[in-house]
């Protein structure tokens, strides 16, 4: 068995994947590519992965792009421990909550909270090069989604759209959570681990009281936190430079996103 993952250290996607191996106790080599360098846009990796994002898991002579589809394919190529439900109806809660990170709780959510309060100064930063990267991103409704928050910041439409789409994603998690301990039923399952890294991501912003609201939630945080496989798949990837830079501008603009809260 030969698996590598392409991936980079505090990319969302590339964090769900890496929880899953680590659940799973697989051995892989790390591919790390600079998202920031552009090195995902390099004609070698589009060929890998034609949306030029991350993680890619290899698996010998196999490529298998998209970081859902990965862990559902690594939990069948690795049945054991077994992440998903055992009963078809939660295996059907499970690709339930899945399906949503594809449609707007990653780019339209997660990604524009993250752009608009702190990756967008990189980008400015960057002056020239920064908008050669902006305009190298292949999708144009990504595209175009990144630009205005780049430019506005948090008083970007799509910033507000991004925090009322995670304030419902938080609601939707605590009424699960009221049911049984996990997203998908009574076990820990692929469901928790892609969910994680969007919750990951508010604590790396500082501002993890955008779950106040939702006191399940929070308690299944602590519970993700506490699992090996948290400290294996996130926190040693944790990169020291990004954190500071992501802390400092989650303070500075907690007082706002509050206020955008409270109106939605």
């Amino acid at each position: 068995m030969t698996l590598a993952l392409y991936h980079n250290d505090m990319s969302s996607c590339a964090q769900k994947v890496r929880l899953m191996l680590a659940e799973k106790g697989l051995q892989y080599e790390s591919r790390h590519l600079n998202l920031r360098a552009g090195e995902h846009q390099q004609d070698w990796y589009v060929k890998l992965n034609p949306r030029a994002v991350v993680p890619t898991l290899i698996d010998g002579d196999i490529v298998v792009p998209e970081s859902n589809v990965i862990n559902e394919y690594l939990d069948e190529r690795f049945p054991d421990p077994p992440l998903k439900p055992a009963d078809p109806f939660g295996r059907a809660k499970m690709r339930l909550w899945t399906k949503q990170l594809d449609e707007g709780v990653h780019d339209a959510g997660i990604a524009i909270l993250s752009f608009g309060v702190a990756f967008r100064h990189q980008y400015i930063s960057k002056g020239e090069a920064g908008k050669e990267m902006l305009e190298s991103i292949p999708d144009p409704i990504k595209r175009e989604r990144r630009r205005d928050v780049i430019e506005k910041g948090l008083d970007s439409a799509f910033f507000k759209i991004a925090i009322s789409r995670l304030l419902t994603l938080y609601r939707d998690m605590e009424d699960s959570l009221t049911k049984h301990a996990w997203l998908a039923g009574a076990d820990y399952s692929i469901a928790d681990a892609a969910f994680t890294p969007y919750v990951v991501r508010l604590d790396h912003l500082d501002v993890l009281g955008m779950l106040e609201p939702t006191p399940r939630v929070a308690d299944w945080y602590r519970r993700i936190q506490a699992r090996p496989s948290f400290k294996e798949g996130i926190t040693r990837w944790e990169n020291a430079d990004y954190l500071t830079l992501m802390k400092r501008q989650g303070r500075e603009n907690w007082p706002k996103i509050k206020e955008i809260m409270a109106s939605c």
